[in-house]
């Protein structure tokens, strides 16, 4: 079998003596879609920095492409929350600014075209020379996950970057995600707390008790993609089945789980 792309092998993380992991394991499938869903502050983003090693872990193994995430972190980027475009730079210059920061010696002109390609994949290719405040929290957000893909980095990690979106900008950007990452390759992890946009994005979906986190449970879903959850008796199942572990982990009981 292939190595996996990402694994935490009985992990553990203690912070100010607090223990936010004691045993946590779990993989990451090369090319997989995977959502890490949980009760708010279980340490799903956490997760997410120690596979960039942004943060040291306290015990057992963390790989990234069988490697230490130190010596991976080049193989990694990210979409967060808000999207940390440079007010000064235009959309464009701010889509090639992760080539500029990981590939200095690209020429210019290559880091544009790279850009570009992304921009035109996310709608916005004839919005480049916007700068940040002419744009939509929606095409902000657009032009961040362009910058992730014009790095063309093996694995995307994406900390709840829809999670202050409008409901109709969220599904659109999920459709557009979905359509970035399949057929690339590319392995994506995502972090939400909304039980229905992991179900129309996840091959599978983690879901991780409140800390010291482990995992409660793991859901596979092979549906084809866009899915509708409303729709689909399967899909609403598992909706019902996410919804009440969540309540029985003490979170409440509704859709959309919210920090």
């Amino acid at each position: 079998m292939a190595s996996p792309a990402v694994s935490f092998d009985h992990v553990a993380l203690h912070i100010a003596g607090a223990a936010i992991y004691e045993d946590l394991s779990f993989e990451v499938a090369a090319g997989e879609f995977l959502c890490l869903l949980g009760p708010s502050g279980c340490g799903k983003s956490t997760a997410l920095r120690l596979m960039g090693d942004l943060m040291p872990h306290s015990g057992g193994e963390i790989r990234v492409k069988g490697l230490p995430p130190a010596r991976a972190w080049d193989q990694i980027a990210y979409v967060f929350q808000s999207p940390r475009l440079l007010p000064w730079k235009t959309a464009l210059e701010n889509a090639a600014f992760g080539l500029e920061l990981r590939l200095p010696a690209m020429q210019v002109a290559e880091r544009r075209e790279r850009a570009l390609l992304q921009m035109r994949r996310v709608g916005l290719g004839q919005d480049g020379h916007k700068l940040p405040a002419a744009l939509s929290g929606g095409e902000k957000q657009r032009v961040a996950i362009a910058r992730a893909f014009a790095i063309d980095p093996d694995i995307i990690l994406m900390d709840e970057p829809f999670s202050a979106l409008d409901p109709n900008t969220r599904t659109r950007l999920r459709r557009q995600v979905v359509e970035l990452w399949q057929g690339s390759g590319k392995t994506v992890v995502f972090v939400t707390h909304d039980i229905d946009e992991a179900l129309m994005l996840a091959d599978r979906i983690v879901v991780l008790r409140p800390k010291p986190a482990t995992v409660a449970r793991t859901l596979e879903i092979a549906g084809p993609r866009p899915r509708d959850v409303e729709s689909d008796p399967s899909l609403r199942a598992m909706r019902a089945e996410l919804a009440a572990l969540f309540h029985e982990m003490g979170e409440p009981e509704h859709e959309e789980i919210t920090a």
